[in-house]
């Protein structure tokens, strides 16, 4: 396991496109090589780790990248991009019951727009891209809640750049997987989530089915909306993810 203060291994850098800014960190690999070629993650946080100070974007996830197993095993460079709290991953609508900090249902759009943070999410991974010394086979995206839906939307959004995504406790409109059907998915929810109800993961998980996608579908009977911590506990996840290729 990792401490909290190996995170500072995630440097900090901001992205700016049209006056708009994006903070980012960037974990690179051990004895980091530019004269090689790395896999790349993005990872989409949710929406209790929103804001601008570079820093809460690492609460959930990136001491999954840090252990020295891991690092050893699977060298990649690791992108948290963080959303400001004036904006949203995806462009999916909720609408709340009784107060405003009742029961949420989310309802997807199948197209529109992006949010003017995943305008800038497209933005950072043109960049990262083109500046680093990034394997194109080897491009990966993950995210829990919010960052799971913005998981989906992101690859929709670039349909011939992700090998392989880990949307947990997400969810999109089903309409969409057939723009998703060329990359390997592996879906992961709690049965018992009361914030991001189970069955948006259980659509889509079907509809990429009907679309031939290479889709895993993992369902935890007792988790609740935390279901990134028995996710990330998953033995197979990162081999999994790594053996991805984009085709």
């Amino acid at each position: 396991s990792a401490s909290a203060q190996d995170k500072s291994l995630y440097s900090k850098h901001w992205f700016i496109q049209n006056g708009d800014t994006l903070p980012f960190r960037v974990l690179l690999p051990k004895d980091f090589d530019a004269a090689k070629k790395y896999p790349v993650i993005f990872f989409l946080h949710g929406r209790g780790e929103s804001g601008r100070d570079n820093e809460k974007q690492l609460t959930h996830g990136a001491n999954l990248f840090l252990s020295d197993s891991v690092r050893n095993a699977f060298p990649a460079i690791v992108i948290f991009p963080q959303c400001s709290d004036k904006s949203y991953w995806s462009n999916v609508h909720t609408v709340v019951q009784g107060s405003q900090t009742g029961k949420r249902a989310f309802y997807f759009v199948p197209d529109g727009p992006p949010s003017q943070d995943m305008q800038l999410l497209l933005g950072l991974v043109d960049h990262v891209l083109a500046y680093y010394s990034v394997n194109k086979q080897q491009v990966y995206a993950m995210g829990l809640s919010m960052g799971g839906m913005g998981t989906f939307e992101l690859v929709r959004r670039k349909p011939k750049t992700f090998a392989a995504a880990v949307p947990i406790c997400g969810g999109a409109h089903e309409a969409t997987a057939k723009e998703l059907r060329k990359t390997a998915w592996w879906i992961f929810h709690g049965a018992k989530d009361d914030v991001v109800l189970p069955q948006y993961s259980q659509i889509m998980a079907a509809a990429l089915k009907n679309q031939k996608a290479d889709v895993k579908f993992t369902l935890y009977p007792n988790a609740n909306h935390n279901s990134w911590d028995p996710a990330f506990a998953e033995k197979d996840l990162l081999p999994w993810l790594f053996s991805q290729r984009r085709k």
